[in-house]
């Protein structure tokens, strides 16, 4: 299944959480928080302003950002956990 967002909304996969930490100490699976960094892999068309206008977006497929705690929604897309946020829940792209 494909799924492709309307308007400002952003499809984004969650990038796997660090096993251990910098010092070197493994963390359990219920210690491990979710980060906030995922990879882009699906972009709406952009925003539709009251000029009818289209606001393009700033981010494309494979661009990884970080985004807002506690945003979007989770969908599960052939068994795979993917998050629906709107593009303003973004906070940065992640250069490399």
């Amino acid at each position: 299944m494909k799924v492709k967002p309307l308007g400002d909304r952003v499809v984004l996969k969650q990038l796997a959480a660090e096993e251990t930490t910098k010092s070197g100490i493994v963390l359990p699976g219920q210690s491990k928080e979710k980060p906030q960094q995922a990879e882009v892999i699906a972009v709406g068309p952009g925003e539709v302003l009251e000029s009818g206008k289209v606001m393009p977006m700033e981010v494309k497929v494979g661009d990884k950002v970080i985004y807002s705690r506690f945003v979007g929604n989770e969908i599960k897309v052939d068994d795979e956990e993917v998050m629906v946020v709107s593009q303003k829940d973004i906070l940065a792209i992640i250069e490399e």
